[in-house]
């Protein structure tokens, strides 16, 4: 186990590893030892071990509401010290391209709007807009992305920054300009734009839990982002996540 992760799971803890999609999980799934299958709450969760460590697997679903129950209940039935998120996204920085990998600094909501209350994006209650990821488990989580990347994927790159949230799936050109043009304008330049992170920073934060995730990037998030979206998961995707988690439990 790393050091990173030595350090975050207590007694008794398991890490959990979140995707929003079974293929994303499925090579994962595969490469468990002593594996266990539980239903709950009309999910599947997988026990087992992942290079000696003991994990839990499942899948989110997708959208905030689905992503934030999952979280919840990693935390309060299947004793996650600490969760990684891996799956895809759309593109919103200007360097970022299809194939390449971001790892999360924080998150964002993009579609929370409660103003004049409270300011654009902010969270009622919680006083802020962003969400920030745990350090030491992203630094760790980084390391492996870019270690993967090199060995195996070496025409992506990694990226590292704010990833927005929100429950519809971007896909028009329209739409990605206005939603890069109102986020940068108030301060939040986002990455990558994807529909689950920020509902499960959320509910790490509320529980000190440590958190961590990496998306892909499957498209543009323009006029073509439904495109072999399911061949790309498939294909590109679930391989990155086997060799990423796999080299941050193993190095």
């Amino acid at each position: 186990m790393t050091g990173a992760l030595d350090a975050l799971l207590g007694p008794g803890q398991r890490l959990a590893i979140l995707s929003a999609l079974v293929d994303e999980q499925r090579g994962l799934i595969d490469q468990l030892r002593q594996r266990q299958r539980i239903e709950h709450a009309g999910r599947h969760f997988w026990l087992g071990l992942f290079h000696g460590v003991p994990v839990v697997l499942t899948v989110s679903r997708i959208g905030k509401v689905s992503a934030s129950m999952t979280a919840a209940i990693l935390i309060e039935r299947f004793a996650a010290g600490a969760i990684v998120f891996t799956g895809v996204a759309g593109a919103l920085g200007d360097a970022v391209q299809v194939g390449d990998v971001v790892v999360a600094e924080d998150f964002i909501q993009h579609d929370l709007d409660v103003s004049p209350l409270f300011a654009r994006y902010e969270v009622p209650a919680y006083g802020r807009a962003r969400f920030a990821c745990h350090t030491g488990l992203s630094q760790a989580l980084l390391r492996s992305v870019r270690h993967s990347l090199a060995r195996d994927f070496a025409s992506a790159r990694v990226h590292q920054g704010l990833i927005a949230s929100g429950d519809r799936f971007v896909s028009g050109a329209a739409e990605v300009q206005a939603l890069r043009q109102r986020l940068g304008q108030d301060g939040h330049p986002a990455l990558a734009v994807e529909m689950e992170g920020a509902a499960v920073a959320q509910v790490c934060a509320d529980h000190g839990l440590p958190y961590a995730a990496m998306r892909t990037i499957s498209d543009r998030a323009d006029d073509h982002a439904h495109r072999d979206f399911a061949q790309f998961v498939e294909q590109v995707a679930s391989r990155y996540a086997q060799a990423i988690i796999g080299h941050l439990l193993s190095a």
